[in-house]
């Protein structure tokens, strides 16, 4: 019964959920379903792979042989142009985003405080809240609208990079629409009051901006067209999207260096030394746009470049009366290790909660109309609000704000201080010389929070410090996930500084440690929260060093990030992690268990496969592209000269095959066997058991042999049978019988060959078939045309499509016993989309492609190994 692999079928049919419930777990991977024992969300089938490799074929060797020196200078210096290119549009983006977040943000907080302190003596700070509560629902509003518009354009966006990075191809996750909603719906959700960053989205609008500027192209922007017809591959897409990434990284951070080691420790699958260049200039570049506009906006001295990224967490140094003070001592990095222990614990805590969340919405929110969605992120606002005034009010401590003769741990020490962190603070619901310590960290952008807690001495409760985190932790949690553009980092970054300023204050209060440096147990107490919660190592501690502009903290900081991610590591993932896993994309991680090694490439590939012959006639190639899904076709000709041996071969391996056609894993069992025998395709030992039936047959002399292999070898493809395509009803001793293996022809190939009318008739040769150039085959680029969109009513069916000018001939493979672990790494490392499986004679047994390689399918696949052994 169709649609028993879904859910809805377990609503109104009994049956269908007791053929459901008796899947083994293999069959439950291979479908893509959830895991209703452990509610673990297993990779979908649906997700499309994007395809890194380079295909070699005739169009694109003619460019090659057109190309001299100064040709691929100058498509080398385009790249360059356009890695510039892209540094700096991300770096206006992110000018974008921060002159309206700072422009609403002030006109808010202007209206709010005005009313607060006039309603503070009126008695009427009911509206206030009113007005603070028609702000942040209005701007969050905006903000889940542009995400009806475009859903991709929700939360952080650093997941569907990485997935894409990966290898796996997200729908609308780097189209124009997808930047223009993220940019306009960030700036509204951090506007709004939401407990959101709008540094996390940057990664992701630059990795659109680099996806989409080189290739002078848009579908949201169809008359724009120009003739550009460079970089029209995932492959140069790839290493684009991956510098506009380390571009967002370094705008937001103002870490150029941080930005590129980002874009290889969370994104790329594959580098070279080329790209990490290119991706260097390319951050730089970007952090150079914002620094110089940024500046110039805020500073009016333009040129002067005092503002590298959207967060600056300023100058770390001690007071000069305090002789005693140092940044950190060797004695600190042994609390700065419990600290990263606790915010190992604090971040899986955080992501637990986060994954409980998120799995509701899936069931509960998502399903519902879109509407519901808004509400959500509207409740949320409310919430928010809500906490946000009736803790400054109530919760909050009057804090006496005193000159430089006061140095306790209560007083603000105003000496030293820049201007901007000592305007930020406020004085609601406080009389006069004083200071409301909880509103100072809640009525302030998140910067200004940040920049309060690295800096301000004494000017913060623990109690205060203590409520603040709670409360920060918990909404942070909830706002992650909801319908609008929402980055981690800043709500992380806030968390652990105030988790890091309460140590600091036990410390001194308790044990007596006046020596110790406030700021730098806040800095080391957000980099403890931050890696537990996000797991990242090497470029997080390169962009805390960069922000911080303070080279002495690399030691601290990297003790505490590595601690924090062991500990966190021993109870889940990375809160990126847990979300894509909770999408089912299926993504590679950087290498497979050593228990894998168990398995060979003929225990995961495919067998049952859809191929096509070197001549093909059009109706049969439109039937295979109708009725299957698949994106590559092994192009292949008949060994049937081998046919009867192959056939006892198969005897001889299973008597019943025939009675097993309708089981997919029986017949890849079966297959490979036959793979990995001796026997396959016919071997010697085969030709050795049936000596009786070959012993009459002269075998040909050496030279004989030698000189038709030689006339062969220039030979064109054999027209054989090009009417006769697989079908579902051949025998599985026709499905597999033996078969030459010729290279691969991708589905956007075939359908753009058939668009374009290439074919020869049955009365001519392929020579008289026209050709296409490499410009031609990719001009529709990356969105071809679909096979059922099409009117092909004006070609012949009979006519014939000479397919092997267009193939990939020499494609990546792996014999059927290659360890999975080699065929990960070749799988993984070479960004590919499919990878064929051929034995020892040159013919086709299987091939694999990403699913095959999940850590899902491989655990059923071992535990079907277990079974048989």
């Amino acid at each position: 019964m169709a649609g028993c692999g879904t859910g809805l079928c377990c609503c109104c049919c009994p049956r269908c959920c007791g053929e459901r419930e008796s899947r083994t777990p293999e069959e439950l991977t291979i479908l893509g379903e959830t895991h209703e024992e452990e509610d673990e969300i297993l990779p979908r089938k649906d997700y499309e792979s994007l395809d890194y490799d380079r295909c070699i074929n005739d169009p694109y060797l003619e460019v090659l042989e057109s190309m001299d020196n100064k040709k691929a200078q100058r498509y080398e210096a385009v790249k360059w142009v356009m890695v510039f290119a892209i540094g700096v549009c991300t770096g206006l983006v992110g000018l974008f985003v921060d002159f309206f977040v700072r422009l609403f943000t002030q006109l808010k907080f202007q209206v709010v405080q005005s009313s607060v302190e006039e309603c503070t003596e009126k008695g009427c700070l009911a509206l206030s809240l009113l007005e603070l509560l028609g702000f942040n629902l209005t701007f969050v509003f905006l903000a889940s609208l542009l995400v009806l518009i475009q859903p991709v354009a929700a939360g952080s966006g650093i997941p569907e990079i990485k997935c894409y990075l990966n290898g796996v191809k997200v729908p609308g996750v780097v189209r124009l629409r997808t930047v223009v909603c993220k940019a306009m719906g960030v700036l509204f959700s951090v506007a709004g009051g939401l407990f959101v960053g709008k540094e996390g989205p940057m990664i992701h609008s630059g990795a659109v901006v680099g996806a989409g500027l080189p290739q002078f192209q848009s579908i949201s922007l169809r008359k724009i067209q120009f003739n550009f017809p460079y970089f029209r591959s995932d492959r140069d897409k790839r290493d684009f999207v991956s510098a506009g990434a380390a571009a967002g990284v370094a705008a937001a951070f103002g870490a150029p260096i941080g930005g590129t080691l980002f874009s290889l420790e969370e994104g790329s699958s594959f580098w070279n030394q080329g790209l990490t260049w290119k991706v260097l200039f390319c951050s730089m570049a970007a952090t150079f746009t914002l620094n110089f506009f940024r500046s110039g906006i805020q500073f009016g001295s333009w040129g002067s470049f005092q503002l590298p990224g959207l967060l600056n967490f300023g100058e770390f140094k001690c007071s000069e009366s305090d002789k005693k003070c140092h940044l950190w001592t060797a004695v600190d990095l042994g609390f700065f290790v419990l600290m990263g222990i606790v915010g190992g614990l604090l971040g899986a805590t955080f992501n637990c909660l986060n994954k409980r969340l998120a799995k509701y919405r899936m069931r509960n929110v998502h399903p519902k109309p879109k509407l519901v969605r808004v509400l959500e992120s509207l409740l949320v606002s409310l919430t928010t609000t809500l906490v946000v005034f009736v803790a400054s009010m109530v919760l909050g401590e009057c804090r006496q704000m005193s000159s430089n003769n006061h140095s306790g741990n209560d007083t603000l020490n105003l000496e030293g201080m820049s201007e901007d962190v000592n305007s930020s603070i406020k004085t609601f619901f406080c009389p006069n010389e004083t200071y409301n310590d909880m509103a100072t960290l809640f009525f302030n952008p998140q910067e200004s929070a940040i920049l309060q807690l690295f800096h301000q001495d004494g000017t913060f409760s623990p109690v205060t410090l203590s409520l603040f985190f709670l409360l920060y932790f918990l909404l942070s949690c909830w706002t992650y996930g909801i319908s609008v553009p929402s980055g981690l980092f800043v709500p992380s970054l806030l968390c652990g500084a105030a988790f890091g300023r309460l140590v600091a204050n036990l410390l001194k209060s308790y044990i007596g440690l006046d020596h110790i440096y406030s700021g730098t147990f806040a800095l080391i107490g957000a980099a403890a929260f931050l890696g537990g919660v996000v797991r990242m190592t090497i470029s997080l501690t390169v962009i805390l060093i960069e922000s911080t502009n303070e080279i002495t903290y690399g030691l601290p900081i990297m003790i505490t990030l590595m601690v924090a991610k062991w500990t966190g590591d021993f109870f889940n993932k990375g809160i990126y992690d847990i979300h894509v896993n909770l999408r089912g994309v299926p993504l590679l991680e950087w290498e497979t268990e050593v228990e894998m090694d168990k398995l060979r490439a003929s225990d995961i590939m495919e067998p049952n496969l859809t191929y096509v012959y070197p001549h093909t006639r059009i109706q049969s190639l439109v039937s295979i592209l109708r009725t299957t899904v698949h994106h590559a076709f092994p192009v292949v000709t008949e060994n049937r000269g081998n046919e009867r041996e192959f056939m006892k071969g198969n005897q001889l391996i299973s008597n019943n095959i025939k009675f097993k056609k309708s089981s997919i894993l029986t017949r890849a069992g079966e297959q490979r066997k036959r793979s990995q025998s001796m026997k396959s395709y016919p071997s010697s030992e085969l030709r050795n058991m049936c000596d009786e039936h070959i012993a009459t047959e002269e075998p040909p002399e050496k030279e004989d042999l030698l000189q038709q292999m030689l006339e062969r070898r220039y030979t064109p493809y054999p027209n054989l049978y090009p009417d006769q395509s697989p079908s579902e009803e051949w025998t599985m001793e026709e499905r597999f019988r033996p078969l030459t293996f010729h290279g691969l022809i991708l589905r956007s190939q075939l359908v753009t060959l058939l668009v374009r009318g290439v074919c020869y008739s049955e009365s001519q040769s392929s020579a008289s078939q026209p050709r296409l150039s490499h410009a031609e085959m990719s001009e529709d680029y990356p969105r071809y045309p679909d096979i059922h969109d099409l009117d092909l009513t004006l070609l012949n069916p009979r006519m014939i499509v000479d397919v092997t000018p267009y193939m990939n001939p020499s494609p990546f493979a792996v014999s059927p016993n290659t360890h999975v672990s080699q065929v990960f790494n070749l799988f993984r490392t070479m960004g590919l989309r499919h990878l064929p499986v051929v034995n020892a004679v040159g013919e086709i047994v299987g091939i694999i492609t990403r699913h095959n390689l999940t850590h899902e399918f491989l655990q059923g696949r071992l535990r079907q190994h277990y079974q048989t052994i």
